[in-house]
């Protein structure tokens, strides 16, 4: 292979085919090029989550097959970002949000720059009910696929008490994320 390519050439559509098993839970994302300055991803539903991420650098989406959306946290306050099939959506950097992809089979490719040295991601969990922080961690992510499985179950160990909202008293229901959604729909409702 050349040197100035990471792989030649290929068929999208017969990636998406064969890497299938790999897009859905419990995984439900795989890079597609290692090493390169972009971070090339296809993340695949139904996955609903209760964390968000706090991103460093932009993010692109193409939310080619089915619909999405995207919760944004702002200092204890809720937005929604719906990505329609065919969307695309280029988010700024430290825009604290988490991708939702509730509808099976739906798939967006995402597409973001490698961290340099001393950039750090973090992972949080905010309080469905009041919006105030519960837990963030950082990390220096070189895999999006490897690097956040880790966290998410650092979180999940934690005991309820651990995950009980300073603010209002309420426990985060940790993986739990009907308990969670259900509470953010009731308390901040779309």
């Amino acid at each position: 292979m050349d040197k100035h390519h990471f792989s030649p050439p290929f068929n999208f559509t017969k990636w998406i085919e064969e890497h299938a098993h790999l897009l859905k839970p419990p995984v439900g994302n795989q890079q597609i090029w290692q090493g390169s300055d972009f971070m090339v991803t296809v993340v695949g539903g139904p996955n609903q989550r209760t964390d968000f991420h706090d991103d460093p650098v932009e993010e692109f989406f193409y939310q080619f097959k089915g619909n999405a959306y995207l919760n944004i946290w702002d200092h204890g306050r809720y937005e929604r970002i719906d990505l329609r099939e065919g969307d695309i959506y280029l988010m700024a950097p430290h825009v604290i949000h988490s991708p939702q992809r509730p509808e099976p089979g739906s798939l967006c490719l995402v597409i973001e720059r490698a961290r340099p040295a001393g950039q750090h991601d973090a992972l949080l969990w905010v309080c469905a009910r009041c919006g105030d922080l519960i837990k963030r961690y950082e990390m220096q992510l070189q895999s999006i696929v490897n690097d956040l499985p880790p966290v998410y179950e650092q979180f999940y160990a934690t005991t309820p008490e651990e995950r009980r909202c300073n603010q209002c008293g309420e426990i985060h229901p940790g993986r739990d994320w009907q308990t969670w959604h259900k509470t953010l729909n009731e308390f901040h409702p779309a």
